[in-house]
């Protein structure tokens, strides 16, 4: 063998060496790539064309009894981008050809066509210029967002989610309560988030290497689910008329705030439930009074004052130990052994009233000398029955009174006394409300209740509260007491309120004073009418609230509310008018 023949074959021997290296070497990264970081290497591909969007189910929506809306949700939209893709481009701008459009040319049409700022989406792209994702603006409407659509920009994307709306505003804010950030803030949004709130899901798109959406591409990951409807008995026009109507009385009477309820008689169903400061749930920055982000007339307790009174006349005919015409000597003022003193609201010589006589004219005098034949613990035990010292069982909202009483009443000597005449305890314009229903259902009292339950998505309704009604005193007690509060209407504290022309009236009227802390009771007065109509066969009840009124402190002052209110149910239900004249007992002997 030549030499030339051996330096021949060693190159060539070399040379496929170098040939199988080099093979080997592909082979060995091809088998890196395509198995060994097959899946790591696939995820990152993927997080840089698959993009994942979440699809919000909707939340339920909060309607009345006739199925207006009270809370909806809207469909709004976020305009987003990929930093790393944005840049200048050819192409249309609005139906406008422009060879070349900037950066600063499209976000300032983008700012025009959404009403958002350049500034801050310049801030967004610029945090982090090589993300795939930032906002740019958010929360448009329809309008907006075809607008956004049309300039064509190829670098911004949607992103949509829903959007909680209120029409019927602060009419009703006081029950629905409303949304934050951090989700349910207040009322039936937050007592019922479980049912309304819907649940999210996701799905992918691709996107090419220019950041646009591959065609066909989508795939849903995740079905969303929507949230149920929460249906109330409310009815809203009804609503706003109590809304408005108390709202002008409060600002007539230069009150700190004030409530109505209108409920139905035969079924508890809360058909009004208004107050005065109340929020507006679409714009809850606007309300300062942190107060009013709820409603007091079911979270705010005070001392009710005289409308308790009728709620002792009932237990004591119930119990057989008194009846309307029953006579008592009524003196302006009264000691006790044990040193206290209480005395009627307007001064007067001693009289000889009747039972009737004493509602009729508000009696403090009277009603305790009548009232202290039932022991502190009957007296205690019918006012529970009343619905009085626990909160409401079918009401389910946030921020009512735990008002755990216990079995037996903890009162001193004064407030056991004082209690007769609505003093030294606690209640709640609902709970007042429900000593009326009761007394206008024949002494039946049905749980009063603003919710009818929440209709899932499914069709099934859950939450429905349980309404069962329990007797509280006799037919003949509850019927006595109405027949003998139509003259507190015919010619007591409340005759000088205009008669509701056809209707006959049973109401009570209440002046509580106000504690003040270790000052014990001030000139401040918490003002209230409670009554219902037809008084032969009650079919509403009506209570208006008035707190530290100072145009007027007397309960006279909280009349007009009462009646303009009562006149909207009536007509509003077209109530048919009471055909006989109203009953009445003597009121003096």
């Amino acid at each position: 063998m030549t030499k030339s023949t051996r330096s021949r074959r060693l190159r060539y021997s070399v040379v496929m060496i170098a040939v199988i290296a080099l093979v080997a070497v592909f082979v060995i990264r091809l088998v890196d790539i395509q198995v060994v970081q097959a899946a790591s290497l696939n995820e990152l591909s993927k997080e840089k064309r698959s993009i994942p969007v979440t699809i919000y189910g909707t939340r339920g929506s909060i309607v009345d009894r006739n199925g207006t809306e009270l809370a909806d949700s809207v469909t709004r939209y976020n305009i987003t981008t990929a930093p790393r893709l944005v840049k200048d481009f050819e192409g249309k701008l609005g139906g406008t050809r422009v060879k070349d459009v900037t950066v600063d040319q499209a976000l300032t049409a983008l700012a025009k066509a959404s009403g958002g700022d350049v500034a801050t989406m310049r801030k967004n792209i610029a945090a982090n210029p090589k993300s795939d994702f930032a906002y740019l603006v958010k929360g448009l409407d329809v309008q907006h967002y075809e607008a956004v659509t049309a300039l064509g920009i190829p670098w911004i994307y949607k992103e949509q989610q829903a959007s909680r709306v209120y029409p019927t505003g602060a009419a009703t804010g006081n029950l629905t309560g409303f949304m934050g950030t951090d989700g349910a803030q207040a009322g039936l949004e937050y007592a019922y988030d479980q049912c309304l709130a819907g649940s999210n899901g996701s799905q992918t798109y691709e996107r090419g290497s220019d950041g646009v959406q591959l065609p066909g591409s989508t795939v849903t990951t995740k079905q969303a689910k929507d949230g149920g409807t929460l249906e109330t008995t409310i009815d809203s026009d009804l609503q706003y008329m109590a809304d408005q109507t108390i709202a002008s009385a409060a600002k007539q009477l230069q009150a700190e705030s004030a409530t109505a309820t209108v409920t139905n008689v035969k079924t508890g169903e809360l058909l009004a439930v208004a107050d005065y400061p109340t929020v507006d749930p679409n714009n809850v920055d606007a309300t300062t009074d942190k107060g009013a982000f709820g409603s007091r007339a079911l979270t705010a307790t005070y001392e009710p004052g005289s409308t308790i009174k009728a709620a002792i006349a009932a237990a004591l005919i119930d119990q057989g130990r008194s009846s309307p015409t029953d006579q008592a000597v009524v003196p302006y003022s009264r000691t006790f052994p044990w040193g206290g003193t209480i005395h009627d609201s307007e001064f007067h010589q001693t009289e000889n009233l009747t039972l009737t006589g004493i509602l009729r004219d508000s009696s403090n005098v009277g009603i305790t000398e009548l009232g202290a034949r039932l022991t502190a613990q009957q007296r205690y035990d019918y006012m529970k029955k009343f619905g009085l010292f626990e909160p409401e069982s079918a009401i389910d909202y946030p921020g009512q009174p735990s008002m755990d009483y216990g079995t037996s009443p903890k009162w001193d000597d004064q407030t056991n006394i004082n209690s007769m005449f609505g003093q030294g305890i606690s209640t709640t314009a609902i709970q007042v409300a429900s000593i009326y229903q009761t007394l206008a259902n024949d002494g039946v009292r049905i749980p009063l209740h603003f919710v009818k339950g929440c209709k899932t998505a499914d069709g099934k309704t859950i939450d429905a509260p349980d309404v069962q009604g329990t007797r509280v005193v006799s037919a003949n007690a509850a019927t006595q007491v109405t027949d003998m509060l139509q003259s507190v209407v015919t010619g007591g504290t409340l005759v000088g309120m205009q008669p509701i022309s056809g209707y006959n009236i049973a109401a009570k009227t209440g002046t509580a004073e106000v504690a003040e802390g270790s000052k014990g009771y001030g000139s401040q007065r918490i003002t209230s009418v409670a009554g219902m109509a037809p008084a032969e066969d009650p079919q509403y009840v009506v209570t208006v609230t008035f707190t530290k009124p100072q145009a007027n402190k007397w309960s006279s002052g909280a009349a007009p509310a009462f009646r303009t209110l009562m006149s909207q149910v009536l007509e509003k239900y077209r109530v048919a008018p009471s055909t006989t004249q109203a009953k009445t007992y003597p009121s003096t002997w």
